[in-house]
């Protein structure tokens, strides 16, 4: 997509964030990226930023109104990329607060802004919601039933996204890594070998398809970007 186009994407300072906000903006997209206070300064240049938690139903009606809010480059694409992972015990060891920890983190963000920009996109003539799940929702491993869920549940909220909204001309489509080439990443599994993984440079642009014209005819997919992993 060129200019005249705005993307909402979220977890913009993270590892994958970071390498979309700039694949969006090398690309011409007007990009809103909602930050923590204090964090813009971890944006690509050229982002628009929104302070506000997106966890927060008030912040994220203020993040959406900002990104719809210019009348020459409406809003057309939402890019859901806040999340997080935490492991634990096994399931009978669980607390219920430590599992639903991970539905707030992973799945809270997204269905919020998604929920509120849809009418934006539905009015802009159309769009994209493109969100990310993780391998691990296909593939549990022990300790992750609060993370391997949550991250179900993003797929299946996409997808009925992608029911919801087909006849408005809206597609939803999910991006699902394995383990991404990130600094943490790294620290926290110093010993695995790193050339397997998936740099987020490389993710991006599945990402940025998925959010463009060129994907048209794709919703409800659900996009492997494992690397070697």
């Amino acid at each position: 997509m060129s200019g005249g186009r705005t993307a909402l994407i979220t977890g913009g300072t993270g590892g994958l964030g970071a390498a979309t906000v700039a694949a969006f903006v090398a690309d011409g997209w007007r990009v809103v990226a909602p930050v923590r206070p204090g964090r813009a300064d971890g944006l690509p240049k050229g982002a628009v930023p929104v302070d506000g938690d997106m966890s927060n139903e008030s912040d994220v009606t203020a993040a959406v109104a900002v990104a719809a809010g210019d009348s020459e480059a409406p809003l057309r694409a939402v890019v859901n990329l806040i999340g997080g992972f935490a492991s634990g015990p096994l399931v009978g060891e669980t607390p219920w607060s430590d599992f639903e920890a991970q539905l707030l983190t992973n799945l809270r963000p997204t269905y919020l802004v998604t929920a509120a920009a849809l009418p934006h996109l539905v009015a802009a003539g159309g769009g994209s919601v493109v969100s990310v799940s993780s391998r691990t929702a296909l593939s549990p491993f022990p300790g992750s039933a609060g993370y391997s869920t949550s991250k179900a549940a993003v797929i299946a909220f996409a997808n009925s996204v992608a029911v919801d909204y087909r006849k408005q001309n809206v597609r939803s489509n999910t991006v699902v890594p394995s383990v991404i080439d990130t600094p943490a990443n790294r620290v926290a599994m110093p010993d695995a070998d790193f050339s397997r993984w998936v740099r987020p440079e490389r993710i991006a642009p599945t990402i940025l398809f998925l959010a463009s014209d060129a994907s048209a005819p794709t919703s409800g997919a659900q996009i492997p970007v494992y690397g070697r992993a």
